[in-house]
């Protein structure tokens, strides 16, 4: 395949391994194009959901569909429900292949504020939406196979706080809808910001928007999109020189490639985030992308350099060493921004 001329060694048969099924799994759809229909890639799903972190995770589900406490899910973090339904999304986890999941997804969803917000509180108020956590669910229910309509008015909820649309301000304490402490202006702006733009919101809303169907991309969804390409392009976004608190320099997280990936961010995604809203040609991303390209080793694997061992249901691998996950994770934007 052309996009793997970007390699320094062609490390695709890596990820094929029979050893890691989920890997094997999600490079035989995604890096392959394997069609759902197709018979070995249907083989490796279902080997997927049998053995390795998809299997540990669901055995630590309880049975009405949460994990570690009742309720939103928020924490502890990371092991209540929304970080497990996060990672599983990531591992390529489907509704199709166990019940259990679709128990989950629809628990969750029962938690979802009336209004369409996910909250961080326990109390499940709206009050404590913000714009990482729910892009982060909208994208992963959806990466779930959830076909729920409950999640129509998530959408619309994340869509119109950042365009204002119908908002009223937090002020107003009877109106709705309306701005909150934390989600408490249009355009992506966060109070845990200082009232300023986070990129790292932007790029997890961004990639449920991406991955929404195009069909389903109502007008008021596609100007909330364009709101968020803006920002994300406002500057390079190989600098990541996006607003922060106290005007501090960047995160260096957004250097740092790992996995599973939470509210904390990375170009990779912020790439891959771009692409899914159809960017991934634009030449704004060339310096990005020649940040991605460096960072492999001479066999052309990526290691993992920002990690949660120790603080999730699953570790994925040894810090700074090659890893398969964020491998996986690299090619995906290399294959997305090709340009023949």
């Amino acid at each position: 395949m052309p996009w793997q001329s970007q390699l320094n060694e062609n490390s695709l048969s890596w990820l094929l391994e029979a050893a890691n099924p989920d890997v094997r799994y999600l490079a035989l759809r995604d890096l392959l194009d394997h069609p759902d229909n197709d018979p070995q890639l249907r083989a490796a799903r279902t080997a997927a959901h049998q053995h390795g972190p998809i299997v540990e995770i669901l055995k630590n589900m309880n049975e009405p569909g949460y994990w570690y406490t009742r309720g939103p899910g928020y924490n502890r973090k990371y092991f209540s429900t929304v970080w497990a339904l996060l990672c599983l999304a990531q591992l390529g986890a489907s509704v199709q292949e166990d019940e259990r999941l679709a128990t989950a997804c629809d628990y969750y969803l029962e938690h979802m504020a009336p209004g369409g917000q996910f909250a961080t509180s326990s109390s499940g108020a709206p009050s404590s939406t913000v714009d990482c956590l729910q892009g982060n669910m909208c994208w992963a229910l959806l990466e779930l196979g959830c076909q729920d309509e409950r999640l129509e008015k998530a959408f619309v909820w994340m869509a119109r706080s950042q365009t204002g649309e119908g908002m009223a301000p937090m002020e107003e304490k009877y109106a709705l809808p309306r701005y909150y402490a934390y989600k408490c202006a249009p355009n992506f702006v966060c109070g845990v910001n200082e009232n300023k733009p986070c990129a790292w919101g932007a790029v997890k809303v961004m990639m449920a928007f991406g991955r929404l169907p195009a069909n389903k991309r109502t007008p008021l969804i596609d100007r909330a999109m364009q709101q968020g390409i803006d920002l994300l392009f406002s500057v390079d976004p190989a600098l990541a020189t996006y607003p922060t608190r106290n005007n501090i320099k960047p995160s260096r997280d957004w250097w740092k490639f790992g996995f599973p990936v939470f509210y904390i961010t990375d170009l990779l995604q912020l790439v891959e985030a771009l692409s899914a809203c159809g960017y991934g040609h634009d030449p704004r991303l060339a310096n990005a992308l020649q940040i991605i390209r460096e960072k492999q080793d001479e066999h052309g694997r990526w290691s993992l350099e920002f990690d949660y061992n120790g603080k999730t249901w699953v570790n994925f691998g040894e810090k700074k060493q090659p890893n398969k996950w964020v491998t996986l994770r690299a090619m995906r934007v290399l294959k997305a921004t090709y340009a023949m």
